[in-house]
């Protein structure tokens, strides 16, 4: 697949550069890059104004504001037409708990990563859910232990590329 922006070799260092530090200035970032500043800064905006840099965010350290749980849930939802998944994505879309819903192939329909101050909380939202009748059938629920690996950010250059990144 092509991407639906045409991308040169700079965008996609801005891309990566911005992915791993995404509070530098325009003078760090033209530097770390190897772009003079003006087009650096011309180059950023319009990937902003395409819709390819949807914005910027913190990264927040989870432990260090008390405890929670993270629960990836797989989901099936009891009917599969049309209005059936929008009912279910609107009816989860309500819960700020699910910070991402992928709907996915195979023997399952969605799965959700949820963020809960506890096991207990998870379960009452679950509950909630259930009795909020969004068109849920059956859930199954993995609690993270831990998180050995964590990548921040996508690996643009593969994607770009289309050619592994082990070659």
């Amino acid at each position: 697949m092509r991407p639906s922006a045409s991308l040169d070799p700079f965008d996609l260092k801005i891309l990566v550069h911005l992915q791993r530090e995404g509070r530098c200035s325009n003078v760090d970032l033209s530097a770390a890059i190897g772009l003079s500043e003006s087009p650096c800064l011309l180059r950023t905006k319009r990937l902003q104004e395409i819709g390819i840099i949807r914005g910027y965010r913190a990264e927040v350290a989870l432990e260090k504001l008390g405890g929670h749980v993270i629960v990836f849930s797989e989901v099936t939802i009891s009917s599969h037409r049309p209005c059936d998944f929008r009912k279910f994505e609107a009816g989860a879309g309500k819960y700020h708990e699910i910070v991402e819903c992928y709907n996915v192939s195979g023997g399952y329909d969605y799965l959700l990563k949820i963020v809960a101050p506890s096991i207990t909380y998870f379960q009452a939202l679950m509950d909630r859910m259930l009795e909020d009748d969004i068109g849920i059938e059956k859930f199954a629920s993995r609690i993270v232990l831990r998180q050995p690996l964590e990548q921040r950010g996508y690996p643009l250059n593969t994607i770009a590329s289309g050619r592994p990144s082990w070659d």
